[in-house]
């Protein structure tokens, strides 16, 4: 399992590479469930692992300049306090069962999980639609708070559960700011970056880590964003994104049934 769970490091990497975003969405169910770590830290390991794989994954954008860092800084520091209030308030204060009565019981890390699966079919749901973002008008001002309430929930997202919310950042930046669709990827990753390593920073106090391992798994991860990039520039992603959409709804799926029905 564990030889499989770092075939899996590469896929994450490899997809963010392709398609901008989405491979983060599989780290949280490899550690949980290839690695058996438990749900507050593989949400804590998947920020690390999705916060430096972004990081890398940007360097071409910038590059490129096709980050916003403007935008990334109003659409940021409300994603940053999201991501606080999660790690540092919410779910520190969770009860140890969620539910406990009329014979049903959802322990806190089922409760993780369970949301964590639906992100999941969410996510799934939207690589598959082929639908053409419509683009905003650039800049109107009406839209700043907008910007800023979604980073704020993007933020709560991310801290909660680890996963990188491209699918949200992504779809706010095209439509609120109307950005082009390789500046919104690029700065979604940028954003993504930032938000992962704090959300992570800030629970190095709360969990336990195995360096070694972490930067193994990571180095993987990285090795398969550098293949993804590379052949980004030769395949279609519109093809491919529906294709790993399906992937992610039948884990998403696979992860509801063993929580509700198998445990």
């Amino acid at each position: 399992m564990h030889i499989l769970g770092y075939f899996f490091a590469i896929i994450i990497g490899l997809v963010m590479g392709l398609i901008g975003g989405g491979g983060s969405i599989l780290s949280v169910p490899v550690f949980a469930y290839l690695f058996e770590i438990d749900a507050i830290t593989a949400t804590a390991l998947s920020l690390f692992v999705v916060g430096i794989t972004s990081s890398v994954g940007s360097v071409s954008f910038i590059r490129q300049g096709h980050v916003q860092f403007s935008t990334a800084l109003q659409f940021g520091l409300p994603s940053v306090l999201g991501i606080l209030f999660s790690r540092r308030v919410v779910l520190p204060h969770l009860p140890p069962y969620i539910i406990n009565r009329w014979g049903i019981t959802i322990t806190k890390e089922m409760f993780i999980l369970l949301l964590f699966a639906i992100l999941m079919l969410i996510s799934a749901i939207k690589m598959i639609q082929k639908k053409e973002r419509p683009r905003g008008r650039r800049f109107e001002q009406s839209n700043y708070t907008l910007l800023a309430s979604q980073g704020l929930l993007v933020g709560i997202v991310t801290g909660f559960i680890g996963a990188g919310g491209g699918f949200l950042i992504v779809p706010a930046l095209v439509m609120l700011v109307g950005v082009s669709m390789k500046q919104a990827v690029g700065t979604s990753l940028f954003i993504i970056s930032v938000n992962s390593l704090i959300g992570f920073i800030s629970s190095l106090d709360k969990i336990t880590v195995d360096w070694q391992f972490l930067l193994g798994f990571t180095a993987l991860s990285i090795f398969g964003i550098l293949i993804g990039v590379t052949f980004a520039k030769r395949i279609d992603s519109k093809k491919l994104k529906p294709l790993f959409g399906w992937v992610v709804l039948t884990m998403g799926l696979i992860i509801i049934i063993k929580e509700l029905l198998l445990n």
